[in-house]
């Protein structure tokens, strides 16, 4: 071979090599998903959202099964604050958290657009033991109280004490996660916790009474909960992000549909999470409401106002900017595209339906 023949090898070698690289970054070897919460069972799932449906019906893996894009769910036991640091570190692309830790990461400079929403207008809880003398939540003055801080419970939680002339530094908190907060509230080990529907196992089995519930209180004492995705994969993968949020939206119609209540429930309680707690969690009529992946005028107010009490309560330093974190253009393509428009109803930010 002459030199002018090696050289022009070596050349379109590197130019095919270069291609091949380019389409390979054309199309990620796997979408990492950060759950804020640990799974239950083998493998690990969860319940009580659309996003669990997706998990559960492996709706993503099949949209991705022809590409050869693996999907890799990751539950993190530390829940939001955990999911935040696996954003800094680059380990996940998208991440199902709650309202506040997104909110902190934002805060922190965490670079992310917030797709749609997957488990709104959720309540808190307050969970005692059955002998306790706690009847209300002026009751919790000075006893030992279980809040799992940096959570979606917190702002929640702060709201309802300060609705009853209170606020945590009149009770004996102490930073529990879920699991370890209901240890404790069953051996007594603490006075009350604030929680979510994993109470309604303890009250069964006779070792809890749930004293309050915040959205008897109104909309604006609920948490949400939102699918959103890293900057950098947005912007490198598009067309992949509009395919799981639309892959969400079908998991969203199919949860919202009360004739699959027991269907839903059913897979949900693979989580650990007893069908009846969620018949509890859920009563007939609400799985449209609560399942709505929408971004309306009530989810821009709550996320607003969740960063307001952010600043209040000191845990950020600086006010976060909710406008223009919201993307979406994926969501209105799903539900174009699926003709789901008219699916689920706007609400305007008090809480009420619009139209």
């Amino acid at each position: 071979m002459t030199l002018s023949r090696l050289i022009n090898s070596v050349v379109i070698a590197c130019a095919c090599g270069l291609a091949a690289g380019a389409a390979c970054a054309d199309k990620p070897a796997t979408i990492r998903i950060g759950i804020a919460q640990q799974g239950s069972g083998d493998p690990p799932t969860f319940g009580g959202s659309a996003a669990a449906t997706v998990q559960q019906q492996q709706l993503l893996e099949k949209e991705f099964a022809a590409d050869g894009i693996k999907v890799e769910w990751l539950f993190f036991k530390g829940a939001g604050p955990a999911v935040n640091e696996a954003i800094a570190d680059r380990s996940v692309d998208f991440a199902f958290q709650g309202d506040l830790p997104s909110v902190l990461g934002r805060a922190n400079g965490l670079k992310t657009r917030i797709l749609l929403e997957s488990g709104v207008r959720v309540g808190v809880k307050i969970g005692v033991p059955p002998d306790s003398d706690v009847r209300t939540i002026k009751d919790l003055k000075g006893k030992r109280v279980g809040l799992f801080r940096g959570t979606n419970l917190q702002t929640v939680a702060d709201n309802a004490l300060a609705k009853n002339g209170l606020d945590e530094r009149e009770l004996r908190v102490i930073n529990l996660d879920t699991a370890s907060a209901l240890a404790a509230l069953a051996s007594k080990g603490i006075d009350a916790s604030f929680n979510d529907y994993h109470l309604y196992k303890l009250r069964d089995q006779g070792l809890a009474r749930i004293i309050y519930e915040s959205q008897d209180d109104g909309p604006q004492f609920t948490r949400q909960a939102h699918l959103l995705v890293t900057d950098d994969f947005e912007r490198a993968h598009p067309d992949i992000v509009q395919r799981v949020v639309t892959t969400f939206v079908k998991g969203a119609q199919w949860s919202s549909d009360e004739a699959n209540r027991q269907a839903l429930f059913k897979a949900w309680a693979r989580s650990g999470v007893s069908e009846s707690s969620w018949n509890a969690e859920f009563p007939p009529g609400t799985l449209k409401s609560r399942n709505s992946p929408l971004i309306d005028p009530f989810i821009v107010a709550r996320y607003k106002a969740v960063a307001q009490d952010a600043l209040k309560l000191k845990l950020i330093r600086q006010p976060v900017q909710v406008d223009g974190w919201f993307e979406t253009r994926y969501l209105d393509n799903a539900l174009r595209t699926l003709k789901l428009e008219r699916e689920w109803t706007q609400y305007d930010a008090a809480g009420k339906p619009l139209g």
